[in-house]
């Protein structure tokens, strides 16, 4: 199975308001299959999550593109194709 990973690392004006939206955004992926795991780091830098049943790298980035961190502008959004074990 391939596995994206989604860093999401915060602006200097990163707005707090775009929290809620983030998360029913990734509670929409959840729901329909394509959303492993996800996590903000402990230093409140940014986050993760992990997207699987995805065709491709590039509909992972387009996934990640429809996330309000990255409609906002409050967080600077890069996806990796990640080899896991």
């Amino acid at each position: 199975m391939r596995r994206y990973l989604v860093m999401a690392m915060r602006r200097p004006t990163f707005d707090e308001g775009v929290v809620a939206p983030h998360l029913a955004f990734l509670d929409e992926l959840r729901a329909s299959g394509h959303l492993e795991m996800t996590g903000g780091f402990s230093d409140k830098t940014g986050g993760a999550y992990v997207l699987v049943n995805v065709e491709s790298l590039e509909q992972a980035r387009a996934i990640a593109a429809r996330d309000p961190l990255a409609t906002q502008g409050t967080s600077d959004l890069t996806v990796y194709e990640w080899n896991t074990r």
